[in-house]
């Protein structure tokens, strides 16, 4: 690891760590140490904990759908829990990986106070993502097929092709949802995006129990009320930036310069798609897998619940490493890569405490959380079992998740993508494979190989940002700025003249 180039520039000298700007060994020296720690952290804590209420809300309205369809039995479960999985795989995180763009974009834009751009890089957004969305809602009309062709169960896949269709008008939520949700985070909007997503959640539980029950739609229902929920997210969020004077300088209607220089938006959105892709598709392969193994039926139910349980605590994980993400951005930005060192470690040791202190809760929960999904003891039986592993992977996932956030600040995706594609697709899904396979550890074994990947990763990463020489990280970062915002910075004052 010691030669790894991590900007796809000259060689980044990574051969050993940076101790010319060691900002932990002044601090010391000037008694204040401390005072800096806490500060760090509070301020750290302040970012990370809008993202992760946010998002913690927003998957909840999909977790919350689940659950009511579980209490219909083992195959209504099973089959919309396949239905997920492929259009997690097809839509869903391809769209989540793109609008991850719009965090550089926007970031950089508002940072250098050019607030047109902004609602220039959301409408574009918006624009490119429903194109793409209609694409993908033909793979969803034909999901059944889909699955069969796979070697999936009839009667699953068929339930699931049901599910897909009337999953479709979500389609095209997410893809208006996410680049409101990226704009309105550039702009530190964390708490009228938490409002807004606390009233749809609070409004779609009684709307899907009327729909799934009540009305007697069963699976239909509970797609139904998400794509309900979500649009009513949408329109919260449209109406709020379109009447708030908070966004007068950064909405200015719109505009014919975001139908321009789409290459711009696809070389910085294809790293950051591919980067998450090949990380978040790991897990949904899992659940496709386990459709293979004996009682499928059982075995996409459980694993079904697992996936959702892991993702739940990965919003904490994501939330401290996109907090991460936006400190080490600023003070490479700023110039202050002894600033930046001392955030990821800060972030870091966040992040294992939270990782046990989850692990410790859900393994505690190991008998009753799985209650919440279903009434059916062989699942919940099955779902305690895998806990235990789940809660080493909670661990082992919050110091990997966490450190994605070094890359996406220093500006490594696709350094990340490969790593992602080594670690989880060379050693992740193989490993997992060959476990519940050959070994026949089934639902377990699935687990232990999706955790060597994370470890895989979380070394990899590891050791590359040990040896980060951070001042030249700094410099780096204040260029890549300068080449990608200033060209459209003289764009929009030509246009302005």
């Amino acid at each position: 690891m010691a030669s790894v180039n991590v900007n796809n520039g000259p060689s980044s000298n990574l051969s050993e760590p940076l101790l010319e700007d060691d900002i932990d060994g002044r601090l010391r020296e000037r008694g204040d140490y401390w005072s800096w720690l806490t500060g760090e952290v509070k301020q750290q804590v302040r970012l990370a904990a809008p993202i992760i209420i946010v998002n913690l809300l927003l998957f909840s309205v999909n977790c919350v759908s689940l659950m009511f369809v579980g209490h219909l039995g083992e195959l209504a479960l099973a089959s919309a829990s396949i239905a997920t999985a492929l259009a997690t795989i097809s839509g869903y995180t391809v769209l989540m990986g793109m609008a991850c763009a719009l965090e550089t974009l926007c970031g950089q834009a508002y940072g250098e106070k050019q607030y047109p751009l902004l609602g220039i890089y959301l409408q574009q957004a918006i624009w490119i993502f429903n194109c793409l969305a209609v694409l993908v809602a033909f793979i969803w009309l034909n999901m059944a097929p889909i699955l069969k062709f796979m070697g999936q169960d009839a009667t699953i896949s068929d339930g699931a092709g049901v599910y897909a269709r009337y999953l479709i008008p979500t389609l095209f939520s997410y893809a208006t949802l996410q680049p409101l949700v990226k704009f309105l985070q550039a702009q530190n909007a964390g708490l009228p995006m938490a409002i807004f997503s606390a009233i749809t959640l609070c409004g779609h539980i009684p709307l899907c129990y009327y729909l799934v029950f009540t009305r007697g739609l069963g699976v239909r229902g509970a797609a139904i009320a998400n794509g309900i929920s979500e649009w009513l997210n949408v329109i919260f969020l449209v109406l709020f930036i379109k009447f708030s004077p908070r966004f007068s300088s950064t909405w200015r209607g719109f505009q014919r310069r975001a139908f321009g220089d789409v290459w711009r938006f696809f070389r910085v959105a294809i790293p950051s798609t591919v980067m998450l892709c090949m990380d978040a598709w790991t897990f949904q392969i899992v659940v496709l897998l386990s459709g293979h193994l004996p009682n499928p039926k059982l075995e996409i139910s459980a694993l079904s619940i697992c996936l959702n349980t892991i993702t739940i605590l990965y919003m904490f994980h994501y939330g401290l490493s996109a907090a991460l993400s936006m400190r080490v951005s600023t003070e490479l930005r700023a110039k202050r890569p002894g600033h930046a060192r001392g955030a990821v470690g800060v972030t870091l040791t966040l992040a294992i405490i939270e990782g046990i202190i989850t692990a410790v809760g859900l393994y505690s929960l190991r008998f009753l959380w799985p209650r919440v999904y279903t009434h059916d003891p062989k699942v919940i039986k099955f779902v305690a079992a895998i806990v235990p592993v789940l809660s080493v992977m909670a661990v082992v996932d919050a110091f990997e998740g966490t450190l994605n956030g070094v890359a996406r600040g220093c500006g490594w995706q696709l350094l990340a993508a490969c790593t992602n594609l080594v670690a989880f697709y060379g050693v992740g899904v193989p490993s997992a494979a060959v476990l519940a396979f050959v070994f026949n550890l089934t639902g377990r074994g699935l687990w232990l190989g999706i955790i060597m990947g994370l470890c895989t990763q979380a070394v990899i990463v590891g050791t590359i940002t040990y040896f980060t020489n951070w001042e030249k990280q700094a410099q780096r970062v204040r260029e890549r700025v300068q080449r990608e915002v200033l060209p459209t910075i003289c764009e929009n004052d030509e246009e302005e003249q």
